[in-house]
């Protein structure tokens, strides 16, 4: 489990935070981790959750949270977890398995199809699917997942059509449904790829909390696997206020990730 990682950010199953946005960001290192964190986070603290997966697929991920005691597979049956497969939803867009065709609805991955389709279809399936469906609905605040949101550059998604997005699933998710909305990017100080880095500041500027991992410094250590920055974001209503910054390195587990302060591995003590 990571409790560690709860008990940094203050977070709490039985009343999770609502109305946040969270950028998780990995520089030059693998930060999966952070992701498999909040999704089980949320789906034991009862939470309607939508994950876009764009990286990998359902088995990667249900293999993991299974490793941190949550089955994705029972989530999606009752109902609590609706998973968007990228990686299927693509192919059957490329390959003719046209999804209107046999729901009489556009796929979320419509813009794929080179007919000039923005990002409209795959928000409105986020909104249908976290808008409650009944005033009986029992789940908790509804949170928005997407892994991993640069990838939509690399299919062809225009930087504006991307920032529409994520502005109108802040509106919707975080404004109107008092839901928390999670995404990671990937970003690199000497990247060449300046769209993604340009989207990266974006959502850095608007959002309300932001884990950057990144490798060390001094290349691989098998006792310290990377470090990893949370900065708290001072209110819009409290501008005065500065950023809240701390600093940690951490070592991943099998089941678990064990966090220290700089220069206070086990290893090095």
């Amino acid at each position: 489990m990571f409790a560690e990682l709860n008990e940094l950010l203050g977070a709490s199953v039985e009343k999770p935070e609502q109305g946040k946005l969270t950028l998780l960001c990995a520089d030059k290192t693998d930060a999966s981790f952070l992701l498999h964190h909040f999704l089980s986070f949320y789906l034991k603290a009862g939470c309607k959750v939508c994950f876009v997966a764009l990286l990998q697929s359902f088995s990667h991920y249900n293999i993991v949270a299974q490793k941190l005691g949550v089955s994705l597979a029972a989530a999606k049956e009752r109902g609590q977890l609706v998973f968007l497969e990228g990686l299927k939803s693509s192919n059957d867009i490329l390959f003719g398995q046209q999804h209107q065709e046999q729901t009489g609805e556009a796929s979320p991955f419509q813009f794929l199809s080179g007919d000039g389709s923005n990002l409209k279809a795959l928000y409105e399936f986020v909104r249908s699917v976290l808008s409650p469906a009944s005033s009986r609905d029992s789940w908790k605040c509804p949170v928005l997942l997407v892994d991993n949101l640069g990838i939509l550059l690399g299919l062809g998604v225009r930087l504006t059509d991307i920032l529409d997005f994520i502005h109108y699933c802040r509106v919707t998710v975080n404004t109107q449904l008092k839901g928390n909305l999670v995404v990671m990017l990937h970003s690199s100080a000497d990247s060449e790829d300046e769209e993604n880095e340009l989207l990266v500041k974006a959502v850095r500027h608007q959002s309300n909390r932001i884990l950057w991992a990144e490798g060390l410094a001094t290349g691989y250590c098998k006792d310290v696997h990377g470090q990893l920055s949370i900065i708290q974001r001072s209110s819009w209503e409290r501008k005065a206020e500065r950023d809240h910054l701390r600093i940690y390195q951490y070592k991943i587990q099998d089941r678990n990730v064990v966090f220290f302060a700089r220069g206070m591995s086990a290893a090095v003590l």
